[in-house]
């Protein structure tokens, strides 16, 4: 474990700890031994990474509470770059008071360059349609949300919620390892894989669609030298890169694969390694360096490219928020954009309707509906652009990328972009 690794967990630990012995009283009385008069909702969050503590900042400025659980057993480090672009996500983070330290933490990767067998580049896309206004990396952005939230918010670390009975007046929640509770509301936060969505809508077959494509990750030395760029290369029906990050310090391993749906244990990670090893073993360029990488890795991920469809985001008191309930894939290059103002609306609901949960929740789908279609459609098709079908259509393709830049709708991919991201109209929602 590195020292940073090491600080990140004993803070996390204090804090959880501080936390715990302020909130715990509070939180665990009866409903009848509360104070009749008082309004404030109590709501229980799963999901610590980016939807929840965002949900948390905005419940805690409409004076409402907020307990975040989260299985991890500390802040989760690891993770791509994510994306902001536009008015609607840099307004929200504006309105957090975290864009300059979004900003602050960004990565200033620059163009993307395709590269042949031998490095060579044959290739060069614009910033502008990876990065948007604003990149920074996964787990920099959760430590800035927990950095921001933790002195308000309870988390419960090492947990994760096992039961939800929902009567008239609240949810009884059971955990793995931590006492029951009781809470007016709870929100599914934590990701495609929702355990929250599986207990109170159903099965996650129901809902997820896989996109043909297989992801994985993992922070790796900057051993290519990169300066705020990426290099990527593509064969048929895969693909590896890399890219800078944190200063040129180190560098992020990108691995896609198609494939269709595979029975993969998702905390299975030497099985998922054993996987993308058999999978790019003798790939070509940096494949065989990287795999080896891989097995020392601290933050390794490995998931399927999906998307989630739901007719619905609430069952009574439950409610689903980001990738749990609208999740458009990495590919989309909208996900933790749509994730925080999808936060924003639903506290802001909340906050509008007094409360009610009936109306608010119909509110946050009915503002947030087109929108997260709209995001979702960034992400249909693109999985033949990255991991093309045979070496044909992935030479093709990089040939067509080395001349796109001399075309005349070169920008057109970012500014479609750019408009799926601003295509909502937010609404001011007055703090308590």
């Amino acid at each position: 474990m590195t020292n940073t690794q090491k600080n990140t967990q004993r803070n996390t630990q204090k804090n959880t700890q501080r936390n715990t012995q302020k909130n715990t009283q509070r939180n665990t009385q009866p409903d009848a031994q509360r104070d009749p008069g008082r309004k404030t909702l109590s709501v229980l969050i799963s999901g610590a990474s980016v939807a929840g503590p965002a949900l948390a900042h905005w419940l805690h400025r409409h004076g409402f509470e907020a307990t975040i659980v989260e299985r991890a057993p500390a802040l989760r480090d690891g993770g791509y770059a994510v994306d902001f672009r536009g008015d609607a996500h840099l307004a929200v983070l504006r309105r957090m008071g975290l864009l300059d330290a979004v900003r602050r933490a960004r990565t200033g990767v620059g163009s993307m360059s395709y590269v042949n067998a031998a490095g060579k580049p044959v290739a060069k896309l614009p910033a502008d349609l990876f990065a948007g206004d604003v990149e920074i990396l996964r787990g920099d952005l959760a430590r800035i949300l927990y950095d921001e939230t933790s002195p308000y918010t309870e988390y419960l670390f090492g947990d994760s919620v096992t039961s939800l009975t929902e009567d008239a007046h609240g949810v009884s929640v059971t955990f793995e390892s931590g006492a029951p509770r009781r809470f007016d509301l709870v929100v599914g936060a934590d990701g495609l894989h929702s355990t929250t969505r599986r207990l109170a809508f159903g099965p996650e077959q129901d809902f997820v669609r896989h996109l043909g494509v297989y992801c994985a990750i993992f922070t790796t030395a900057n051993h290519l030298g990169l300066d705020h760029t990426g290099h990527a290369y593509r064969t048929a029906n895969r693909m590896v890169a890399m890219y800078s990050a944190r200063h040129n310090a180190e560098a992020k391993a990108v691995f896609y694969f198609g494939s269709p749906d595979l029975d993969v244990d998702r905390r299975d990670v030497a099985h998922q390694q054993a996987l993308l090893s058999e999978k790019f073993a003798g790939g070509g360029w940096q494949s065989d360096r990287l795999l080896n990488d891989m097995r020392h890795a601290p933050d390794f991920y490995f998931d399927s490219v999906s998307q989630v469809r739901m007719d619905s985001w609430s069952r009574g008191r439950v409610a689903l928020l980001g990738d749990a309930a609208y999740c458009p894939s990495s590919l989309s290059g909208m996900g933790s954009g749509l994730a925080l103002v999808g936060a924003y609306v639903l506290a802001g609901e909340l906050a509008a309707a007094g409360g009610d949960h009936t109306v608010a929740f119909a509110r946050y789908e009915r503002e947030m509906r087109a929108y997260a279609e709209g995001c979702q459609k960034m992400g249909d098709g693109v999985a033949g652009f990255m991991v093309p079908g045979s070496r044909f259509a992935a030479a093709a393709l990089n040939r067509y990328y080395k001349i796109m830049p001399y075309l005349p709708g070169k920008n057109m991919a970012a500014r479609i972009a750019r408009r799926t991201a601003e295509n909502i109209t937010l609404r001011e929602y007055p703090a308590a």
